[in-house]
């Protein structure tokens, strides 16, 4: 297998579909392929830091023709940043964060289970309040999600879980450094994990770390680049890609290239976007790259749907 420190990799955005539109701003987005459909989550409010959010949920069969399957919402609770997680025992599992309270926001994460991708039942109040357990995947049996601290000190923090709901901490300081937040995470076959770590404030570069079982030990690069909306994807070929946010001149979403033995984050491709955009979900099917991102470029903040061809 060549490695993704040795190989061209080229990409062409082939088709671009605005699929969530009906709300004043719809953002914030993740996407999943789960019982043989296409499933798409994002939040619906006034604007993008309103406190009435609720998530919407899109199902396909096809990627092009889209309905609603459900709308999760909480009376007096702005329900933020949906992301999908497929378990072992077949349901599918959804995370996000319930933030309360004006003008300083408490923040706690909440997970659903469905076995339809419809159905979603109420939600269950997971990890610690005041961490927001933003990203998280499984690997064998154990569920590890990445969370951070809301409020100041600010940290991020590994949590591990057998159930899917039982989040305890298992590195309670993953990393400290500047304002560490959104995140990627992601797990090769042999169990290495790699982390792509967003920052704000001062030291506003990315970070991306590495592990390997028990995943106590990390090591990190600073990539030398600013990203928002981090998430990561390995492709069958070993290639691992991300989804982000680009800040080095004009805003964007970008779906980039990492070597995690170089400390490298190379952009690909730019998908149409601008202003208030990323937070892109990806899934890989059909030899192509599908994409789910939110962008403002022509004026309402919508929801997109970008498939992607890759090639070398």
């Amino acid at each position: 297998m060549t490695s993704s420190a040795t190989r061209r990799s080229n990409a062409e955005v082939t088709a671009v579909r605005r699929i969530g539109d009906s709300a004043p701003h719809s953002a914030f987005t993740d996407l999943v392929r789960y019982a043989g459909s296409w499933f798409c989550a994002f939040r619906e409010a006034r604007t993008h830091l309103s406190d009435d959010g609720v998530i919407r949920i899109l199902t396909s069969a096809d990627g092009r023709s889209w309905t609603s399957a459900a709308v999760l919402r909480q009376a007096g609770v702005d329900l933020r940043d949906p992301r999908f997680v497929a378990g072992p025992d077949g349901r599918l599992q959804l995370l996000a964060a319930a933030a309360t309270g004006e003008p300083t926001k408490t923040f706690q994460t909440v997970t659903w289970h469905s076995g339809d991708g419809h159905a979603w039942g109420d939600p269950v109040p997971v990890g610690e309040p005041g961490v927001w357990v933003w990203r998280a995947a499984w690997h064998d049996d154990t569920m590890y999600g990445v969370g951070y601290a809301t409020a100041d000190p600010r940290f991020a923090r590994l949590y591990r879980s057998t159930d899917g709901v039982d989040l305890q901490p298992w590195v309670s300081t993953l990393f400290d450094g500047g304002y560490p937040n959104e995140s990627g995470l992601v797990f090769d076959p042999d169990g290495t994990a790699h982390c792509l770590l967003r920052r704000d404030g001062d030291d506003a570069t990315a970070q991306l770390g590495r592990a390997v079982p028990p995943y106590r030990e990390w090591t990190w690069t600073d990539l030398g680049v600013q990203v928002g909306g981090p998430t990561l994807l390995r492709l069958p070929d070993g290639r691992l890609l991300a989804g982000v946010r680009l800040h080095d001149g004009e805003l964007r979403t970008a779906i980039c290239l990492v070597d995690p033995d170089r400390g490298e984050l190379t952009e690909l491709v730019a998908l149409p976007s601008g202003g208030d955009t990323s937070y892109p979900g990806l899934v890989w099917h059909d030899d192509l790259l599908w994409v789910s991102y939110y962008s403002s470029h022509e004026g309402r903040t919508c929801v997109y749907l970008a498939e992607v061809s890759l090639t070398g």
